[in-house]
């Protein structure tokens, strides 16, 4: 056990790109310690945290916030330190590394959560948080699909009705009505529009699309993955666990080609525009009115609605379900968040009821009354579509019926996933700032199966 857990830590230590002081640390005192990245989920799950502690006399929940970029590094140097929390949100493209270097608990083997079943959740949700040994090492707590957000007074002044936008089609040959959609959206810098004569692609004021960060973590997600599930192509043999890669398939490549091109033609916002390094988000691209549309998440929703413009009047802002590719439907990625408890845990077995509860009904409705995520319960689910309805008058189903359509497909579980990440990353970042084409990711693609070769 001490040999395991010294290699742990030494496969940590390559994994940790920064240091940063654990902070928390599971505790055997009866205070569970609780971590989660998102600030606007907090206020839900302490709630859930003020059930569970009235039900449970002698447990209490400490919850810790950390930001996106800090949570993981945290989360890393904690394993090493031996101060790791007890539970912690876990997301499905990092789940996978921490499986392999064995610091998460499996939940079938504690009591409290040995019967959570699949069919629980939404279908094909809970299943993608299974190791390779079949064992359960999260609870489901939310999903995500993705969808475009838009200007609605941009569409107004450029004359689209906003109901065409549920019909645009796509192509990675000319792009189809999306296309020609952004490039009516796009303004240069002397007033004209990027579908009209004398359009300068060189001066841009408004972009029609906006940039989501760089070429595309996670798969693309909230980038092109819902271009290149609606071209057909999948990213690797099989899901979850695959080992073979297919980056060098002409179907993504040509439609990564079409996609980082429309940056080259003025239509998508370019690195600089989005800041560079600091990569101004979707939202604020749209906000400032660099951007009129931008493809996203379901967990920005309630980002977008809180828009203001300068004078502080609330922005009305509209989605529309992501376009029809050549395979004649729609797609978006499949992701969504689980609880996972680590082997660190003094208390497993209490850390395990917690578990239990965030995975169970009676929170998820909490959190589905909150709007700011769809629970992973159906019934969560349609508490967040009515708040969305009733209190900021949204109607979300463009995310939501890719889940009704069977549109969606699940994001990419392998092992070695921070090395897969880190081959792809400045490859598809090269690809975004037009310094290589899209058939380099054919080389990219041989490395990344060399690397299970070798390491897996």
């Amino acid at each position: 056990m001490m040999l395991r857990r010294t290699l742990t830590r030494i496969s940590l230590a390559g994994l940790l790109l920064t240091t940063a002081c654990g902070g928390g640390g599971g505790g055997a005192d009866g205070t569970i310690e609780y971590w989660l990245w998102d600030s606007a989920q907090q206020p839900g799950y302490q709630k859930c945290a003020d059930v569970f502690q009235q039900r449970n006399p002698g447990l209490r929940i400490h919850i810790s916030q950390y930001g996106w970029d800090d949570y993981w590094s945290k989360l890393t140097a904690s394993f090493i330190a031996d101060t790791a929390p007890d539970v912690f949100t876990d997301q499905l493209s990092k789940f996978p590394q921490f499986v392999d270097l064995q610091v998460l608990r499996p939940l079938d083997d504690l009591g409290p959560t040995s019967d959570i079943k699949d069919s629980d959740y939404q279908e094909g949700l809970a299943e993608l948080w299974k190791g390779k040994d079949g064992k359960r090492y999260g609870a489901p707590k939310d999903w995500d699909t993705i969808a475009m957000f838009y200007d609605a007074a941009a569409l107004r002044t450029a004359g689209i009705d906003p109901a065409t936008l549920n019909e645009l089609t796509w192509n990675p040959r000319d792009g189809g009505t999306f296309e020609k959609t952004i490039a009516r959206l796009t303004i240069d810098q002397n007033g004209v529009r990027g579908d009209e004569p004398g359009f300068d692609k060189t001066r841009i004021k408004t972009y029609g699309l906006a940039a989501n960060g760089g070429g595309g973590d996670n798969w693309g997600q909230t980038q092109w993955s819902s271009f290149t599930g609606s071209a057909g192509w999948q990213a690797t043999d099989r899901n979850p666990w695959g080992t073979r890669f297919k980056l060098d398939d002409p179907v993504v490549q040509d439609t990564l080609g079409w996609y980082f091109g429309l940056v080259q033609k003025g239509y998508m916002a370019s690195y600089a525009a989005i800041g560079g390094a600091n990569q101004i988000t979707p939202d604020t691209q749209i906000q400032s009115g660099i951007a009129a549309m931008g493809l996203s998440g379901s967990w920005t929703i309630s980002a977008f609605t809180k828009l203001t413009d300068a004078a502080g009047k609330k922005l009305d802002i509209g989605v529309a379900p992501t376009p029809i590719g050549p395979t004649g439907k729609r797609a978006s990625m499949f992701n969504g968040l689980a609880d996972s408890i680590t082997t660190f845990s003094k208390q497993p077995e209490n850390a395990a009821k917690w578990v239990k509860f965030l995975s169970d009904e009676e929170c998820q409705n909490i959190i589905g009354q909150t709007g700011v995520v769809f629970p992973a319960r159906p019934a969560g689910t349609e508490l967040a579509i009515q708040y969305n309805k009733n209190e900021r008058n949204l109607d979300v189903s463009a995310f939501t019926d890719h889940i009704e359509n069977r549109t969606t497909f699940p994001l990419p579980v392998t092992s070695n996933a921070a090395d897969v990440t880190a081959l792809m990353r400045p490859a598809l970042d090269a690809v975004f700032l037009g310094d290589v084409p899209a058939t380099s990711l054919t080389d990219v693609n041989r490395r990344l199966n060399e690397l299970f070769e070798v390491v897996g």
